[in-house]
């Protein structure tokens, strides 16, 4: 009889399952103290459930178990008091109904991967693209084939059921065909299946000596594997992060080129836009360039150094008011080939490099700098939006706009500095050899011999086209501009050529721009740079109203700011500078043609602001007339 009244009942939580000996008269309060002293919780700092979607709960009374139904062999389910999230929709996998793609928040209806992650780290801020596109459905979806498809309207078969956004069969026959799926599409990929990426995460690669291994000395004099980097075979990376680069129009790239056009001098400058859905790819994300801004820099006609720049906090505070955000960075490599025909030579294809060493590096050490934050990641960040555009010379000796971007395993080399550029060879990289200070572990990379057999070598050179990937770069067919400005306000960090950004400049631009409303007037990057920035009457905190005004292109905050005391200081300096009366800038009103500067002093054309000598009335690179 004793024997019929024992019970054994199951007890599942987190940490795992445990049986509780127990029997058909005992109390609910005493069964609970039972699998308190059992699972190590104080009273209070847990609920007990008969079911796992946490309904009927067991309370702590003086009712026997047999009144609460509960059986020999039943299963209840504890839960943790103060746990974000059900931790029995982390277990039961198929009660999940989210799809493979990834939730925007922890909810009840989230993925089970998610909702493991949110327990174990804390929530990360994604980029806005990356919360769209996670929201998104990201399916291929295919009309019914008249030929292949033997079933009524409302039936699917395999011909025209909804591809995955990964399908590698459908990105190669697009036209042209893609060779890396977009990241979204690759995160689709590992979260899909059963377990809906349970045991998903993207884990940074580390080239450093783990921390904390107390069981030997420090390197040099010891090492363990626990502590030892894992060595590093390099492989072409199957994602991107972005899809697609897009100027907004060509005379953001025009104007940029006017410094290597002038002075045969190399240039750099930090692209500065927005991410947007790139829809010629599934789940694919474009970087839209609206602006480039040029650092103080030193170019010569093969070189680039760059210089610190005491404005690069003030550029970042206003491209973010004007919700933009630097996305990447351009270089020239440019040498002119006919000036009379104005064509260039065709130096990076196939037969030489399409990124030296020394520019792999260098964009590893920026996309390091500007890491995408990630919720799949331990760390709350994996790999990088940040892109790397060169101008140069095609096939058809025309300027070029190439896009790449470093892979993550150059991304890792180059931050636990483990990777060096070769002097004699610039398309070949060197991985670094172990030395007392510091301990480099093995690169290595696969190649095909004479016989097509795969050849490992150890990465002492290594060829560059292991660690880039290309991005288409375009241009619109109807192009867009942020920065509707007609006129050219002189661009930052340009002294070389004579092009100075000071109030007798602006006073010229406003001359220029007299018949046209103030808010095409002041919608120009490096004019707000300028206003906010420049030593005389740095305006600073009283922009935040004309930078809405440009974001939004709104006309009347922009009249409103005008009649600011700020802008009339400003003109008052103008015309102190430029030998105008105060005022006489009559925007949006038709009005004659403006005086012609002083002749003894160099003038810039209106029409192709190529920068003329005193004396002359006719524009030397356009020909044009001065007036």
């Amino acid at each position: 009889r004793a024997r019929s009244l024992s019970l054994i009942v199951r007890v599942q939580s987190p940490e795992g399952m445990k049986k509780i000996l127990s029997t058909k008269r005992e109390t609910a309060a005493a069964f609970l103290k039972k699998v308190a002293k059992e699972f190590g919780f104080n009273s209070n700092g847990f609920s007990v459930y008969l079911n796992r979607n946490k309904t009927g709960e067991i309370l702590s009374q003086n009712k026997a178990l047999s009144l609460l139904k509960i059986k020999h062999g039943d299963m209840l389910f504890l839960y943790p008091s103060g746990t974000p999230g059900s931790m029995g929709e982390v277990m039961d996998v198929a009660s999940s109904s989210s799809s493979s793609s990834l939730p925007s928040s922890a909810s009840s209806s989230s993925s089970s991967s998610s909702l493991s992650r949110s327990q174990s780290a804390p929530q990360i801020l994604e980029d806005e693209i990356d919360q769209y596109l996670a929201k998104q459905d990201g399916k291929i979806y295919r009309n019914r084939d008249p030929q292949l498809c033997r079933h009524g309207p409302m039936g699917k078969c395999v011909h025209c059921v909804p591809l995955e956004p990964f399908d590698e069969d459908y990105l190669n026959h697009l036209d042209p065909p893609v060779k890396h799926m977009s990241f979204h599409a690759y995160i689709r990929k590992l979260t899909g299946g059963a377990d809906k990426g349970k045991f998903v995460a993207l884990e940074n690669i580390s080239c450093k000596i783990r921390s904390g291994c107390e069981g030997h000395p420090p390197w040099p004099e010891g090492i363990c594997t626990k502590c030892q980097p894992s060595a590093i075979t390099l492989n072409r990376q199957k994602y991107r992060h972005v899809d697609n680069i897009m100027f907004e129009n060509h005379t953001i790239a025009d104007r940029f080129l006017d410094f290597w056009r002038k002075t045969g001098n190399q240039r750099m400058g930090y692209l500065y836009g927005r991410y947007t859905e790139h829809k010629d790819i599934p789940l694919g994300i474009r970087a839209e360039v609206a602006a480039i801004y040029e650092p103080p820099q030193i170019g010569t006609q093969n070189s680039l150094e760059l210089l610190d720049d005491p404005r690069a906090a003030a550029v970042e505070e206003i491209a973010a008011k004007l919700g933009l955000r630097k996305v990447g960075w351009i270089f020239t490599d440019l040498l002119s080939e006919d000036t009379r025909i104005g064509t260039v030579r065709y130096t990076r294809n196939k037969d030489t490099y399409f990124l030296s060493a020394e520019e792999c590096i260098t964009a590893g050490d920026f996309q390091n700098r500007h890491p995408n934050p990630c919720r799949l990641s331990p760390d709350g960040h994996f790999g990088s939006k940040f892109v790397t555009v060169v101008a140069t010379g095609g096939p058809d000796n025309q300027v070029h706009f190439e896009g790449y971007q470093v892979s993550n395993q150059c991304m890792a080399l180059v931050r636990d500095e483990c990777l060096l550029p070769c002097r004699d060879a610039p398309e070949l990289g060197y991985a670094k050899e172990s030395t007392t200070e510091q301990y480099v572990p093995d690169v290595f990379y696969k190649d095909k011999d004479k016989f097509g057999n795969d050849i490992t070598h150890l990465a002492r050179p290594l060829p560059v086209e292991y660690l880039i990937i290309d991005i288409p770069t375009t241009f619109p067919k109807d192009p867009v501009y942020t920065f509707s400005s007609t006129q050219r306000f002189p661009i930052e960090n340009r002294d070389v050529l004579g092009e100075t950004q000071d109030f007798h400049s602006l006073a010229t631009y406003l001359s220029q721009s007299s018949s046209a409303s103030f808010l095409d007037v002041v919608s120009d990057f490096h004019l707000l740079l300028f206003l906010v920035t420049n030593e005389v009457l740095p305006l600073g905190d009283s922009m935040g109203l004309l930078l809405d005004a440009v974001k939004t292109s709104n006309e009347e905050l922009a009249q409103t700011w005008r009649k600011s005391e700020q802008w009339a200081t400003i003109e008052q300096l103008c015309s102190t500078v430029g030998g105008q009366p105060a005022g006489s800038h009559d925007y949006g009103a038709m009005s004659g043609p403006s005086l012609p500067p002083s002749s003894s002093a160099m003038w810039s054309c209106q029409h192709c602001t190529f920068m003329n000598q005193p004396g002359t009335e006719l524009c030397e690179m356009c020909s044009l007339p001065r007036s």
